[in-house]
């Protein structure tokens, strides 16, 4: 048997075989970790207008009472509309966080947010089952690893070429997480990831709408669904990764995948532990954030005032200055894909946060005047050096002649190498959450996730999120 027909059994397999002991205290600790910051930016993007209109959209068309929808007026719904709806509020802010690569060749930041499309698919069927919180931790991990490992595989054509990997290839994780906890045989399995493959979707034509977060939304309600099927006896091809018309070759424009980047390497090691995964100090493409901290070290370093500033430089790579495509922003969404209003909320206010990325201060005189200071030039250097890492230069010119040079450090906060401390991670989900819970039901969220091990049914995490909501009930 050669390798085109094994990733889809190596998977299979892994799926079937992982269990809760088979995971290190690294991986649960980080896990535990990836849930807190997930829950967070689901809570928070549940305030957005995009989120709003997608809860209109189910309210209309769903009548069932399975799974819980997240925000400041939760309600339950069908498992695949909690799903889709919880993932879509994740990905709304692009505060979620980010898988890394470990080779040049694939793009750093450009594989799949991996935390959402997993998360949100074992809250939804885990509440459903009653699932403890190891059966919820083990299923998160597993789908966690299955969606890291294809997307690492699969050649980098997949997204160079117009996919978002979190909407096709997030599916797969979601998939993977529901297929634990539904706990199907193998040959189901197998039916579900075919299901899945031919469900896959997601565009980067809609980078910087409301359509981007709703590619993470069908990734999650899309696993779900593959897995609820496939558990009733529906079908799909064997060999749904494989060969000439499987996902990895139809997907990646006929380049196939790298099988000894999933063949023999899942959970060999998990992908959470090494190379680990970014967690969003900022709420926009992660691309851009360590060119915000070089500016952000840059202004406070020498004590820089906004209207000190005569002009800004980005130098940076294509895989930082193509993805982030918009030159001047006009909303908040198209704000997070563009690295003169990156430049120039840390310019005007030294931060970037949730209160910074909204309509009304992108479209502010202040801010459109100086994202009009900023330029963006292709470095050469930079480009030859790869794009497995971001990487940039920032350079600002000053009214009284002076000019300042920062480089982006590789070690950027977020990533491993430079991890958010506890209280860091507290603080980014207090923040996010503080839009629609009250003080004491996110120190219990935070205090049960953090022991989610004891847990004795996931559905008493959803209550901490929901209980002092008016008008809702379980």
């Amino acid at each position: 048997m050669n390798d085109h027909v094994r990733a889809t059994g190596a998977v299979v397999e892994f799926i079937r075989q992982a269990r809760w002991k088979d995971f290190s205290a690294e991986a649960v600790a980080l896990a535990k970790r990836c849930v807190i910051d997930g829950l967070g930016v689901m809570l928070a993007g549940s305030t957005t207008r995009g989120s709003e209109i997608l809860r209109d959209y189910v309210h209309t068309s769903e009548n069932s009472h399975e799974a819980t929808v997240l925000g400041a007026e939760p309600f339950r719904t069908s498992v695949k509309a909690a799903a889709l709806l919880n993932g879509a509020s994740g990905h709304a802010m692009d505060f979620d966080d980010t898988q890394l690569s470990t080779t040049p060749d694939r793009i750093f930041g450009l594989l799949t947010h991996p935390t959402l499309p997993p998360l949100a698919a074992a809250l939804a069927i885990g509440e459903r089952r009653h699932a403890t919180g190891t059966q919820f931790l083990e299923a998160f991990l597993t789908g966690f690893e299955v969606e890291c490992k294809i997307a690492e595989a699969i050649h980098p054509n997949h997204y160079k070429k117009g996919f978002h990997s979190s909407g096709t290839i997030g599916a797969f994780g979601a998939m993977a997480a529901a297929a634990k906890l539904l706990e199907l045989d193998a040959k189901a399995v197998a039916h579900a990831l075919s299901i899945t493959a031919s469900l896959s979707a997601g565009i980067r034509v809609n980078f910087g709408t409301m359509t981007k977060p709703l590619h993470v939304g069908r990734a999650c309600e899309n696993g779900v669904t593959a897995a609820e099927l496939a558990a009733r006896g529906f079908t799909g091809g064997d060999d749904g990764l494989d060969g000439p018309w499987g996902f990895f070759q139809v997907f990646s424009f006929g380049e196939g995948f790298d099988s000894d980047r999933i063949i023999g390497r899942l959970g060999n090691p998990h992908s959470i532990v090494s190379p680990g995964v970014s967690i969003k100090p900022y709420p926009c493409g992660v691309l851009g954030h360590p060119t915000m901290d070089a500016m952000r070290k840059l202004v406070t370093t020498h004590d820089v005032k906004p209207g000190q500033i005569r002009a800004i430089r980005l130098r940076a790579g294509s895989n930082i200055l193509n993805p982030l495509r918009y030159p001047i922003a006009q909303t908040e969404l198209e704000a997070k894909f563009c690295p003169a209003f990156m430049l120039a909320s840390i310019a005007i206010r030294r931060k970037a946060g949730i209160h910074e990325f909204t309509d009304e201060f992108v479209r502010s005189a202040p801010v459109q005047e100086m994202m009009g200071k900023v330029e963006r030039i292709l470095d050469a250097g930079i480009e030859a050096r790869g794009w497995e890492k971001i990487r940039s230069t920032v350079e600002v010119d000053l009214e009284d002649g002076r000019r300042l040079v920062e480089h982006a450090d590789e070690r950027y906060r977020g990533g491993p190498d430079h991890p958010f401390t506890r209280e860091e991670l507290h603080e980014k989900f207090t923040d996010c959450a503080s839009l629609v819970l009250p003080d004491g039901a996110i120190a219990e969220t935070l205090a049960m996730v953090e022991s989610i091990d004891d847990v004795r049914d996931v559905a008493d995490l959803l209550e901490a999120m929901t209980k002092s909501s008016v008008g809702y009930s379980r």
